[in-house]
Formats: structure tokens, sequence, C-alpha cells
């Protein structure tokens, strides 16, 4: 009987190695996630509603959003989708998709929640404040005294990310 150690292989001078230690990982639904390596994948997985000019971090820009319009003294915020989104699954990312995703948030109440919660969404008032007014425009009222730069700044936070609908109800359990 021969005993084998382990078996190592060279590394190429032209590669480099990186690991990392991925204990932290809990879940990857944006919803849920608040830990340092799952933010890092899902920002790289899903879309937000705001998100920093990768180019020039100081500039926040539309994600799956092109423009919005700030009323009635900074409490409402009306975003316009950016046209021809669609998730991995081939379905059109609209409006909807983002007022449920944000809805869901509130609703599912996990650690990353209160990034949102702070505007006065609750579970029974988050449908009413945060909602798709068409298949291209996306309302959201604050009912607490926040400057609107701050709101648009969340919505670029994980919590924001925006996710497929149609496709995470097909998944629906319980």
């Amino acid at each position: 009987l021969l005993a084998v150690g382990g078996v190592q292989a060279a590394t190429p001078k032209n590669t480099f190695v990186m690991a990392k230690d991925i204990a932290d990982i809990i879940t990857m639904d944006p919803a849920e996630v608040f830990e340092l390596t799952t933010g890092e994948i899902i920002a790289n997985i899903y879309d937000r509603v705001m998100m920093f000019e990768p180019e020039d971090l100081q500039n926040l820009v539309g994600g799956v959003t092109e423009s919005f319009d700030i009323s009635n003294g900074g409490k409402t915020i009306t975003f316009k989708m950016r046209p021809g989104l669609k998730f991995h699954s081939g379905n059109p990312v609209r409006a909807e998709d983002v007022a449920w995703s944000l809805q869901r948030v509130v609703k599912l109440n996990k650690t990353p929640a209160f990034i949102v919660t702070q505007f006065g969404w609750t579970p029974d008032n988050v449908d009413s404040l945060v909602k798709a007014t068409d298949n291209d425009h996306l309302q959201i009222t604050i009912t607490e005294e926040f400057s609107p730069g701050l709101v648009l700044n969340a919505m670029s936070a994980g919590v924001a990310s925006v996710v497929d609908k149609k496709l995470v109800m097909s998944h629906e359990n319980d």
C-alpha cells in the first residue's frame, strides 16, 4: 500500500491567485443580504434603482431608471425606467418589478430593510407609497423629513436591487 500526500501544482508566474473566505454567506436574496461577501456578489448580479457611475463614484446615476423627477416638496420621486432592459431570464425589467422588489423588502423585514423603512414605509402602507404608475414609471413617496438626495442614495444600496417578479413568484413556496 502506497500512501500519497496532497498533490500541488506550481502557479504559473503570470497568474495572480486570490482567495476569499466566504463563510459569511447566508443568502443571495437582495432583500436579506447584509454581509460583505454577498453584498459584493449581488452588486455584480443585480441592477439597482440607482447606482454610482463606475468611472466617477461621486456621480449618482440611474440604474434600471434613466431619469427621475422630484415633486411634492421633495416627498415624491417619479422614476422613468430605462428602456429595453431584460433580466437574465429574458423577461423585461418593468416598473412593476421595481415596485414589487422594494415592497418585498419592507414586507419581509430582514436585516437591510431599515435602509428603506426609515422613509416611513411599512408593510401596511408600502403598496400605496411605492408603486408602478404604468410600465415605464415608478413612483415612491416618503412620509418622513428626509432630503430627496438621501432617498436617491438609498436607492443605490443592495436592498434596492431589482428582482424578476415573474421568475421569483414562479418559485414561491408558502
